[in-house]
């Protein structure tokens, strides 16, 4: 009883200071939706190519998630958690200094590799650290940190840029950064469990998995869906007639609705991901197609945004678990890859949902970018029929 209460104990610091340090990442992550006009007002660029600065952040997680867990996979846990944090704390100056947009983007990219590192370590150490049928709810207290960013980083960002300048939104959040690498310091237990070393050619290996590709394609999707519109809803907000300083408020509404849709989502998808993630991105399609029609309008606009919100980051926990199990079971000694692929996978999702809602700026117009997000949800759903299938 005891050992159980250590162990309990243990694992709580474990997932706070994983919080913590996904706090500080979130909060980077998409700080450039609240302060894009600003980027736009210093470097002349358009919203179109503004855009990029969500697009190449997930890019460089993509490649780096992936590439960075193969070549770390033998060091120290906490040692490597402490020089993810440096690495963030690093793009995060360099982007607040950055004199010109391409020197922005590469801090951004340097960022960008700390985080898919960390997310793709720091999950599997959740997932480890308490019981099996606990296992969505760990990984969902993890990504806590990322939907407190969105609650209160982002809007904090966008009120600290309003009234002093962008980059000194980002030298914040690089403070912040700072603050989480102390709590790893102080609260990551020394020793750590190491995964299993993955052998040569994991990736070709999970490049040929069936069922495992299929779930890294439904995280794309899925994920990915609500990005079209989150990308530009600053700017969104503001044609539809919210002041500037209201604006602050509402991504904390939205913030809000992020984080209550994360925590339910992990004790929807505990015991049955695939049946959770149906009703989700039925939802979010369903919300989609109204905001084709009602996004403009005042205070029919922000209800469809803050529903958008609720389920936004509602799926995470389930398509993190889903993948998590379908390697443990195909492709046991990938698992961390696995994990690691997955994490690209969210942010593929984010660069095809940036992307082309980009697109639809340029052709259509802001408020048609629901478009991109009912496609892309539509597709998700389609795709998790598929999976209940073969899973028969």
């Amino acid at each position: 009883m005891l050992n159980e209460q250590r162990q309990s104990n243990t694992a709580t610091w474990t997932l706070l200071a994983l919080a913590l340090s996904a706090f500080a990442i979130g909060s980077t992550e998409f700080i450039s939706v609240g302060v894009m006009p600003l980027i736009i007002q210093t470097f002349g660029v358009s919203l179109s190519t503004a855009g990029m600065t969500v697009s190449i952040y997930a890019a460089g997680i993509t490649i780096g998630a992936p590439l960075l867990t193969s070549l770390t996979s033998k060091f120290e846990r906490k040692q490597l958690l402490i020089a993810v944090m440096v690495t963030f704390i690093i793009g995060n100056l360099i982007t607040a200094a950055a004199p010109t947009f391409g020197i922005l983007l590469a801090g951004r990219v340097v960022a960008a590799f700390a985080h898919g590192l960390f997310m793709s370590v720091a999950t599997v150490i959740a997932a480890s650290v308490v019981p099996m049928n606990r296992r969505a709810s760990a990984i969902a207290t993890m990504f806590t940190g990322l939907t407190v960013a969105t609650v209160t980083g982002v809007p904090l960002g966008t009120f600290i840029g309003q009234h002093a300048s962008w980059r000194m939104s980002f030298v914040v959040i690089a403070t912040i950064g700072l603050l989480a690498l102390i709590g790893n310091q102080l609260l990551v237990p020394a020793k750590l469990p190491k995964p299993v070393a993955s052998k040569r050619g994991g990736l070709l290996r999970i490049l040929k998995q069936r069922d495992l590709m299929l779930s890294l394609v439904i995280t794309a999707l899925g994920y990915g869906a609500s990005f079209p519109v989150y990308t530009y809803l600053t700017t969104i907000l503001g044609k539809a007639g919210w002041s500037t300083s209201l604006i602050v408020v509402l991504l904390i509404a939205y913030g809000l609705a992020v984080a209550i849709g994360n925590v339910a989502g992990g004790r929807f998808a505990n015991l049955n991901p695939l049946g959770a993630l149906t009703k989700m991105f039925a939802a979010l399609a369903l919300v989609m197609l109204v905001m084709i029609f009602g996004i403009s309008a005042h205070v029919v606009g922000l209800i469809l945004v803050l529903a958008m919100g609720l389920l936004a980051f509602m799926n995470v926990p389930g398509l993190q678990l889903y993948t998590m199990q379908i390697a443990e079971d195909k492709l046991p000694e990938d698992a961390q890859l696995a994990s690691s692929l997955n994490i690209s996978f969210f942010n593929i999702g984010i660069m095809i949902g940036s992307f082309s809602g980009g697109q639809i700026v340029n052709q259509l117009g802001l408020m048609w970018t629901p478009i991109a997000g009912l496609m892309m949800s539509l597709l998700a759903l389609l795709l998790v029929q598929v999976a209940k299938r073969l899973l028969k």
